[in-house]
């Protein structure tokens, strides 16, 4: 009775990473999505790899739901060049029935024989053993739990029950649409697949979300992953091993700074050591530090971030101190002692919001740090 499958979701392939600066001399933004398409070999490679003959992509299969024609037929032809494994396709959020209904009539058109479209809450055999219980998602947002027609669903006697759905266990939206997280109980399922969240987590020990295989964002903290689930019959749980499918990292780490520290060698000392091309960093430095100190910290950021695929350093929450000598470093007396002072001042109004203080830090740390690259 043993059934092995490999749960995935959230694909979004296609997606264009607008938001990550391009170089002028890179292509981070190709080689992200890029990586989203190879995600496809690599699940079929996990399949290989456990004796998994189907993969269950919980969906937003598809980052828009109206990709192009190449999106689409690239897509498929990967999945094709795995014919030993069967992929079922649930429509999601991004690529929903009726927004991507011109997307799943293509699919249903061109797909291979090894992939199936899921457009309706009607079960499915997985072979002999297991059938599969898929809840497709008609629109983009809706008022009730998008996995309630399970509880309805039919299998016959004997046969393990898996089930997909697309959606969030809390709703933080207030739409109602929450999934329940008893839901395995309700409908008497031996798994509950899942998709809608982006990192991994585990609901119970019966509902899963596995996260996307190939991450597209700094909340997660770690490189997508898959699930091999194998079940032993009716009832037994579920063994469920990740699988490491990505190959980005995108990583957010925190930076605390004090007055007077080594600033640049504070920095070096948090990066990751190897692999830097294939990691995005967000470095979010926070406590206080000198005007030199910022100065430093700024180099060096600049000096080590064409090593990442992106690196990003935040210095919103971090405070800067003052010094006269810092200041007399900037000009002794003129025009920009006097803009610095204003600069200053304008640091420490209690007239002006926050936004506006934390600009004229900005300026001044980027003025100090043009007039001491100007005199070396």
């Amino acid at each position: 009775m043993t059934f092995r499958f490999i749960h995935s979701s959230d694909l979004h392939i296609g997606r264009k990473f607008a938001s990550i600066p391009q170089p002028e001399d890179g292509n981070i933004r190709g080689r992200l999505m890029e990586a989203r398409h190879g995600a496809i070999s690599r699940l079929a490679d996990a399949a290989r790899d456990r004796g998994a003959g189907h993969v269950l992509l919980a969906g937003d299969t598809f980052d828009t739901a109206t990709p192009s024609a190449t999106i689409i037929r690239q897509a498929l032809a990967a999945m094709a060049e795995a014919p030993d494994v069967s992929w079922w396709l649930l429509p999601g959020n991004h690529d929903n029935l009726r927004d991507a209904e011109p997307l799943w009539e293509a699919i249903c058109r061109d797909a291979p024989g090894n992939v199936v479209a899921l457009l309706d809450a009607t079960p499915h055999d997985l072979g002999e053993a297991a059938t599969l219980l898929p809840c497709p998602i008609a629109f983009r947002s809706g008022a009730s739990d998008p996995s309630e027609p399970l509880m309805a669903m039919a299998s016959d006697e004997g046969r393990m029950r898996i089930g997909l759905a697309h959606g969030g266990v809390t709703d933080f939206t207030d739409t109602g649409e929450a999934i329940a997280p008893d839901r395995d109980r309700s409908a008497r399922l031996d798994y509950l697949a899942l998709g809608d969240w982006h990192g991994r987590m585990a609901v119970s020990d019966r509902v899963q979300y596995s996260g996307t295989p190939e991450q597209d964002r700094f909340k997660h903290g770690r490189r997508g992953v898959c699930l091999c689930v194998e079940l032993t019959g009716p009832g037994a749980t579920p063994e469920v091993e990740e699988i490491e499918t990505g190959t980005f990292l995108w990583q957010e780490v925190e930076l605390p700074l004090h007055p007077r520290q080594d600033t640049a060698a504070a920095l070096n000392d948090t990066l990751p050591p190897s692999g830097r091309r294939d990691i995005l960093l967000r470095v979010a430095a926070t406590g206080w530090a000198g005007l030199p100190d910022r100065a430093d910290l700024e180099r060096a950021a600049t000096a080590c971030a064409p090593e990442f695929a992106h690196f990003d350093l935040v210095t919103d929450t971090l405070g800067t101190q003052y010094e006269s000598a810092d200041l007399d470093e900037i000009d002794r007396g003129g025009a920009l002692r006097l803009a610095a002072n204003m600069l200053k001042e304008d640091t420490e109004s209690d007239a002006l919001s926050q936004e506006d203080r934390d600009v004229a830090a900005d300026a001044l740390a980027r003025l100090y740090a043009y007039v001491r690259e100007a005199s070396e």
